[in-house]
């Protein structure tokens, strides 16, 4: 006969019998999970446009994604109690096995909570995939966390915590009821068959979309669970477009990215609709040694020319009043792999993982294959191990060459280029991302003296670290104390100033022509998925022997090289999604602006906004903040083109029609 079990002796027995530990610590990561949410909300809530109501939707969705989240922490430790014949209970195994589940339960749950914290007030969301990806470089990751943060405080803290919990739940006697609740295992059936149920109907109906509501980042961010993002973003880690994203008839899509690309200096090689390749006539061609400087988390607000009284970055301005000053340009991304994507391949920032760590991404049409035309010798110059991000693979599989810090990690084996080591000895300071900025720019200096000796015009790549987390640098060098970000600015400023200083003692310098511009901006969160004011960097074009002047047409990031190619009068051959800046039509302006899942393009003051539920959606821009407000009506052209471009390219580098021929 099946036992019957009253309502009362149930909910006696979750508080007091067998499953009183498991409800106790449900209910722990419940309230803790709230107070996190409630702490987010406050760092927040200059950023929060929404009602009181769409504020408790987010609450409650983000409750059951905890409930969920926690559940599954527990779910190990349910089937235990429910499997563990009546004769253990209370028995050293039985004790043995909660005590070390608990344990490794609890140090989790902290850790991750705690974790949440500095990750919202960098980028202000969940764990996402930025997280994921620092996964794999335990290296860069852990040192980072050690010379940014105290750690051994913190793992005085979370023991402390994991103490305190253990002490608290021996004061609520849930370890003692537990190890004495001795249930049949028809009762355990009771209480564990409603867990795995509920269990069950959560995680087939719940999915991290369905946190995204409305379109307030920071609204729909508070309605999410951190590790739950955390496994969503692993397991969407890439996005095919064809699955998630809006489409056009292929045979469309490629015809309007063909006309939109064509400029009046060009004409197409072929009239199939798939392939881009165009010649571009230039005159009297200029071929100089081009250094393009990639600067680290470098927001156009950082400059006295956008408005910042602060004074961080003084050689830049100065030097931005002797350029070619971009003043209306917008980064693709939110990453240093989506600026090393947009700058070298200039192309719109296709969904999922930047193509800079995708498998197969090398020998594709990039600038290396037009300065490879033009003899140049290439180089990738970065301070920390390039193994980092597939940085190397990526540039070596374009052809450069690598100097870098090698930890030990190879090149793969299909990639033939030449690796130089920063050695030690040529190192003056150093912290988990890489050497300082004006090491690295004495690596810069030296393979410049090299390939002046041999005769040979070069192209340099190089990336900047100094200006990311911990904030660390030489001592001495500016007046700010290290750590903050503001004083990482005026150090890479600093540094810059004095490698352009050093490089004008050289007798390559007035043949050398730098682009200096930043990956992306320090920060991108805010009221919109897409804050087009976070998106804004500075570049210019210094020592072209043009006149200085200010290039205010909206541009991206993928359309620099292209621009400078067009100063220096080259004839060229081209696939690339990038155009002249010069000879593009006020009409024809557009900007590329994306965050790993949601995509856009900024024209004609609307942004069209495209992401992976094949949504559709339209903003007009307004203000000095660009401000987004939601319009009904779509201008079909705009979304049309939007849709092409990432149709295409996506299309374009899985099918291997971005390869060179």
């Amino acid at each position: 006969m099946v036992a019957q079990i009253k309502p009362g002796k149930f909910f006696h027995q979750i508080i007091n019998g067998r499953f009183s530990a498991f409800f106790s610590a449900l209910i722990l990561y419940l309230s803790l999970s709230f107070v996190i949410r409630i702490i987010f909300l406050v760092m927040s809530f200059k950023d929060i446009d929404s009602s009181l109501l769409y504020i408790i939707r987010a609450f409650f969705t983000g409750f059951l994604f905890d409930l969920l989240t926690g559940l599954l922490y527990l779910c190990i430790y349910g089937l235990y109690l429910f499997l563990v014949p009546g004769r253990f209970i209370g028995s050293l195994f039985d004790k043995t096995a909660t005590y070390l589940y608990f344990f490794l339960f609890f140090i989790l749950m902290y850790f991750s909570l705690l974790a949440e914290i500095p990750f919202w007030d960098e980028f202000g969301v969940r764990f996402n995939f930025i997280a994921v990806d620092y996964l794999i470089y335990t290296y860069e990751v852990i040192e980072n966390i050690n010379q940014s943060y105290p750690l051994p405080l913190i793992i005085i803290l979370l023991t402390g915590l994991v103490a305190s919990t253990f002490f608290l739940f021996g004061k609520l006697k849930a370890f003692q009821r537990t190890f004495s609740g001795k249930i049949s295992f028809t009762e355990r059936m009771f209480y564990f068959i409603p867990i795995g149920i509920i269990t069950l109907l959560l995680g087939i109906l719940l999915r991290n979309k369905q946190a995204e509501f409305s379109n307030n980042l920071v609204i729909n961010e508070l309605g999410k669970n951190g590790a739950f993002s955390f496994i969503s973003a692993f397991r969407s880690n890439e996005l095919d477009y064809n699955t998630f994203y809006p489409k056009l008839p292929d045979t469309e899509a490629f015809a309007l990215v063909k006309r939109n690309l064509l400029q009046k200096n060009q004409t197409y090689n072929s009239s199939d609709p798939a392939d881009f390749s165009r010649f571009t006539r230039g005159a009297v061609e200029n071929k100089p040694n081009i250094i393009l400087i990639a600067i680290e988390s470098f927001s156009a607000d950082f400059l006295s020319a956008f408005g910042n009284t602060e004074n961080l970055t003084p050689n830049y301005d100065r030097l931005a009043r002797e350029s070619i000053f971009f003043t209306n340009l917008y980064a693709t991304g939110t990453r240093t792999v989506r600026g090393m994507e947009a700058l070298t391949l200039c192309i719109p920032p296709t969904p999922g993982n930047s193509i800079v760590r995708r498998p197969d991404n090398g020998n594709l049409f990039s600038i290396a294959t037009v300065l490879r035309e033009k003899k140049y010798h290439p180089y990738f110059i970065y301070g920390g191990d390039g193994y980092f991000d597939n940085m190397n693979n990526f540039f070596g599989g374009q052809g450069f060459d690598i100097v870098d810090r090698n930890r030990g990690n190879p090149l793969s084996d299909d990639i033939k280029t030449t690796r130089f080591a920063i050695p030690d000895n040529e190192v003056g300071f150093e912290n988990a991302w890489g050497i300082s900025d004006e090491d690295l720019y004495r690596q810069s200096l030296k393979y410049a003296d090299k390939s002046s000796r041999e005769s040979r015009p070069f192209f340099q790549f190089i990336m900047t670290t100094s200006n990311h987390k911990p904030y660390t640098f030489p001592e001495g060098k500016i007046d700010l104390p290290q750590g903050d970000r503001n004083a990482a600015v005026k150090y890479t400023d600093y540094a810059l100033g004095k490698f352009i200083a050093d490089a004008r003692q050289k007798a390559w310098f007035k043949n050398t022509v730098f682009l200096i511009v930043a990956d992306h901006c320090a920060s991108s969160a805010g009221k919109w998925e897409i804050n087009i004011a976070r998106h804004h960097i500075p570049a210019i074009i210094y020592n072209s022997g043009e006149k200085p002047e200010h290039i205010n047409s909206l541009a991206s990031q993928i359309d620099l090289m292209p621009t400078l190619f067009g100063y220096l009068n080259w004839s060229y051959t081209t696939s690339l999604y990038g155009r002249d800046i010069n000879l593009t039509e006020p009409r024809d302006q557009r900007a590329f602006i994306g965050n790993y899942r949601t995509l856009g393009m900024l024209k004609d003051n609307l942004f069209t906004q495209i992401d992976d539920r094949k949504r559709v959606k339209q903003f007009t821009v307004s203000g000095e903040q660009q401000a987004l407000s939601e319009v009904n009506y779509k201008n079909d052209d705009l979304v049309k083109e939007t849709i092409s471009y990432y149709q295409t390219a996506s299309e374009r580098f899985k099918t291997g029609k971005m390869k060179e021929h």
